[in-house]
């Protein structure tokens, strides 16, 4: 917006909230540089050493005035900072009452119902309010002196604590970088942040920490200290600052009795505590992350009893029932044998049964049964007797919404190795002691690669809001669409996720829009939905629980039913059963591709990230979920090297290892050719397959595609010639969809000849279409570099003859495998400048000239085109002349 000097008749007013900190007097500082001419009014500041360096050094940039000595009727217009609540403002606040007053905010915090509300307000979610106002300075290209830039960035680092607090904003470091060009004086900054306690300060520290009440508050450890003083003791909140970060905790709250005023301040470090919110409804303000409040007329008992009946309501439980649990839970019917209920074990990769009875549909749960029993059942040769015979059938159960210290109990108490949740008389979920005891282990510590029992592993998912990011990275209409998908699954009680390649490539800033949805529930009933919402059509394959949505514009997204994926042995395709998304994404095959965003309204833009994606991306490398991953599929070995080449990543160690393993114990043998093929066609479709083929030579694995192929210098030259051909005939942006994978593979398979060539095709099942390529034709095109080795130089029409009958794919063959430059120019200029010549007369032209359609036509059109690339011929004319001289000829 534009500002303006105001009229002498009218004044502007810039104030911001009582007991002023850095940030509401760097906020001031800019507002005055956005409103030239206005006045100051400070209500008050809030610590004792920033009001010394106040009066000492900072108030000439000020243009200060007392709010009494100011005539009000001439206010026209007021400017709020880092505030928005009229009792925080002071005296100021009976300035509200003007009905022609014209009342601008700038303001980070929470918007509340009792907001004062502006005629211009800028509000956003920053780590200091400051910022706000530096990026109208920065737009409106207004000077900024080396002391003004530093009273702002003193705001700046105090309100995001040195840029360590979890509310700062990219914006802040901008705003921060911005005035640092500016001059700010970083040494000045330093010596005024790095505040040193006097003892008064370190006493009441000591009274904080040896009053710290420690509350477990659904799931959430919050600290309460309460502690009092004769005398006013300045800087609360800095010390509340020194407290969480000394005591390594998540969230503290100090109530302190100075003289007759209860102040309390807060600070968190963990979203699901949001200390503004608490603090607000005592009447004080601040953000999720920091707050206070003053407290008049109560005992120091009647807030903190206040303060823990406020944090139960407010503070967001992580960790109840259903949050740790693994769904859908793995059953059995009691009837089953010993037998197969260790295969089931083995098969889902877990220590615990649920046996339900075979009658009432399998709607009674009679107990469970561990693998430790089965392995003892089975010790005695009793294979064959029913698993109800050996049930523990006492057990306690759960509600999903119990927190974690009932659950705790019932584990513990009743030595129960695995928890039935259940809703409305139905198991909804297993919560194991695996669960139990990483959920309290490892919620805050980084996930390790690998679990005991990974299909089990509940720590919980690392989460954070990537909302701004999804803005920032994908278009509005992509955006829009993601939010249509998690209305549609709401209205189905369904949760929707983007997953996979799409996330991942988010993350790594590359252009994705193959969007691949997982629902938790039907995903065909939900794409059918959608698509009568969308007017789109829907292709189903109940078999997968899959969809495709195609919309009008023929722009497609693939939805999957979250699923489980269990192998019957190696290399088998894997069979299919309905699950959960974090089921869904253990299936997948490595870290960095088990990330997830869910779409539903309340969540939307919420990251989940259960195996480490995030940390893998980072780290730049490839890993996979579990030990046994490429044993169930070693096609995954042809994607982890793709990956990681296209990418820039590294293989793991253990990865690698794996895949040593899996060459060595020959598990791809059983792959049939068909699957070996797809996986090398992915890898040769890359922009650059070479690195990638002879990262395949360096696991021994290009013997599985072929074993005749070998990674010789003369194959690489021939690969590294390919390449080069092909971004040449790219360059020349020819409208032609050739395949270039092909002509990669014609290069795999040179040194083949036809018997061999029609044994890989047929090994790995090939379309006739395709095995005409690589056998047929390829010959033929060996024959024809014979034929222009011996007979170059050569006429244009005879060029143009040789080669006019390959496809795009053999020409560019022909090219990367000759080692004969005077072939590869000939065979570029018929690309360039023969291919594409034509003659203008037709048939109809010679049947209009009085000829009788024959034979003589073909033979007319042939000497035409013939003497037209030799240059004999140029327009219309001269061939339409040519031809009555042939015909005259002839006649």
């Amino acid at each position: 917006m534009k500002h303006t000097t105001p009229q002498s008749e009218q004044l502007t007013i810039i104030t911001t909230h009582t007991n002023a900190d850095f940030d509401a007097v760097g906020s001031i500082l800019a507002a005055q540089k956005l409103y030239p001419g206005a006045f100051v009014v400070f209500p008050g500041f809030h610590e004792k050493n920033m009001k010394n360096f106040f009066v000492s050094t900072m108030a000439y940039l000020f243009n200060m005035a007392e709010y009494r000595k100011i005539d009000s009727s001439r206010i026209n217009r007021l400017v709020l900072v880092d505030t928005k609540q009229s009792g925080r403002i002071g005296e100021v606040s009976e300035l509200l009452e003007k009905p022609d007053l014209e009342i601008h905010i700038y303001d980070h915090h929470p918007k509340l119902p009792d907001d004062i509300r502006g005629d211009y307000e800028l509000h956003r979610s920053t780590g200091a309010n400051v910022t706000l106002l530096v990026e109208q300075i920065r737009q409106h290209d207004l000077p900024v002196s080396p002391d003004e830039a530093t009273v702002m960035c003193l705001g700046l680092y105090e309100d995001t604590g040195g840029f360590s607090y979890p509310s700062t904003t990219e914006s802040d470091f901008l705003a921060a970088a911005f005035l640092r060009a500016a001059g700010a004086d970083l040494t000045t900054i330093s010596d005024l942040i790095a505040k040193e306690m006097d003892p008064q300060q370190i006493g009441l520290l000591n009274d904080m920490f040896h009053a710290a009440v420690h509350y477990n508050i659904n799931g959430q450890e919050v600290v309460i200290t309460t502690v009092s003083t004769e005398e006013y003791i300045h800087d609360l909140a800095f010390l509340v600052q020194k407290m969480l970060k000394i005591e390594n905790l998540n969230a503290v709250f100090a109530v302190a009795l100075m003289k007759n005023k209860i102040y309390i301040a807060a600070r968190s470090r963990t979203p699901d505590v949001d200390v503004g919110a608490v603090v607000r409804e005592i009447g004080g303000g601040g953000h999720s992350f920091a707050a206070a409040a003053t407290v008049r007329d109560k005992t120091l008992a009647q807030v903190e009893h206040r303060l823990i009946a406020l944090l139960k309501r407010h503070v967001k439980s992580t960790h109840q029932a259903r949050d740790i649990m693994s769904a859908p839970a793995i059953t059995a019917q009691s009837d089953i044998s010993c037998r197969k209920a260790r295969q089931l074990l083995s098969q889902y990769n877990i220590n615990a049964l649920l046996v339900f009875s075979p009658e009432n549909r399998g709607r009674e749960l009679l107990g469970f049964i561990t693998r430790q029993v089965i392995e003892k059942a089975l010790y005695h040769n009793l294979d064959d007797i029913p698993i109800g015979e050996y049930l523990t059938t006492e057990f306690a159960v759960t509600k999903p919404d119990a927190d974690i210290s009932e659950v705790q109990e019932k584990i513990i108490e009743n030595k129960q190795r695995i928890l039935p949740v259940m809703e409305n008389q139905h198991v909804i979920g297993v919560i194991t002691r695996t669960d139990l005891l990483n959920t309290l282990i490892y919620r805050d510590k980084q996930q390790a690669d690998h679990s005991v029992e990974p299909l089990r592993d509940s720590r919980q998912p690392k989460t954070k809001n990537v909302t701004g990011f999804i803005k920032e990275r994908l278009d509005e209409q992509i955006i829009g669409l993601l939010r249509r998908i998690g209305r549609v699954a709401d209205s189905h009680g369904y949760a929707a996720y983007a997953v996979g390649g799409f996330v991942r490539d988010l993350f790594l800033y590359r252009h994705n829009e193959d969007i691949d949805i997982v629902i938790e529930g039907n995903g065909i009933e939900f794409a059918k939905a959608f698509a009568r919402k969308e007017g789109a059509r829907v292709n189903a394959y109940a078999k997968f629980g899959t969809a495709v949505i195609i919309f009008p514009d023929g722009f497609k997204i693939d939805i999957a039913s979250a699923r489980m994926e269990y192998y019957k042995f190696p290399a088998a395709l894997p069979t299919v059963e309905m699950s959960s998304i974090k089921l869904d994404l253990f299936r997948r095959d490595f870290t960095i591709n088990t990330l997830a965003i869910c779409l539903n309204q309340e969540n939307f833009g919420r990251l989940i990230d259960f195996f480490g994606g995030m940390r893998d991306l980072k780290e730049k490398a490839i890993r996979i979920l579990h030990n046994l991953s490429f044993v169930e599929d070693p096609t995954r070995v042809f994607r982890a090297i793709r990956f990681e080449q296209r990418f820039g990543f590294s293989i793991g160690k253990l990865t690698a290892g794996l895949i040593e393993n899996a060459v060595k114990m020959d598990f791809f043998r059983r792959l049939s050719g068909r699957r070996v093929f797809s996986e090398l066609c992915q890898i040769l479709k890359e922009e650059d397959p070479i690195p990638a083929l002879l990262r395949l030579e360096d696991f021994n694995l290009l013997r599985v595609i072929e074993p005749s192929i070998q990674m010789d210098n003369r194959l690489r030259a021939m690969l590294e010639s390919a390449r080069n051909v092909l971004s040449w005939y790219d360059l020349l942006y020819i409208e032609d969809d050739y395949r270039r994978w092909a002509v990669y593979f014609l290069i795999l398979i040179r040194h083949t000849d036809l018997q061999k060539g029609e044994e890989i095709c047929r090994h790995f099942e090939l379309a006739p279409r395709y095995k005409k390529i690589f056998v047929q034709e390829r010959t033929e095109a060996e024959g024809c570099l014979h034929t222009l080795s011996r007979k170059l130089p050569m006429k244009n029409s005879e060029l143009y003859h040789e080669l006019s009958g390959f496809r795009t794919e053999l020409i560019l063959f022909m090219m990367a495998a000759t080692r004969q430059e005077r072939i590869r120019k000939a065979i570029s200029f018929y690309v360039t400048d023969l291919k594409d010549v034509r003659i203008s007369v037709t048939g109809r032209d010679l049947k209009q000239m009085g000829l009788t359609p024959s034979p003589l036509f073909g033979n007319i059109l042939r000497r035409l085109l013939q003497e037209k690339l030799d240059g004999r011929v140029e327009t219309r004319q001269d061939e339409i002349a040519l031809v009555r001289k042939m015909v005259a000829s002839d006649g």
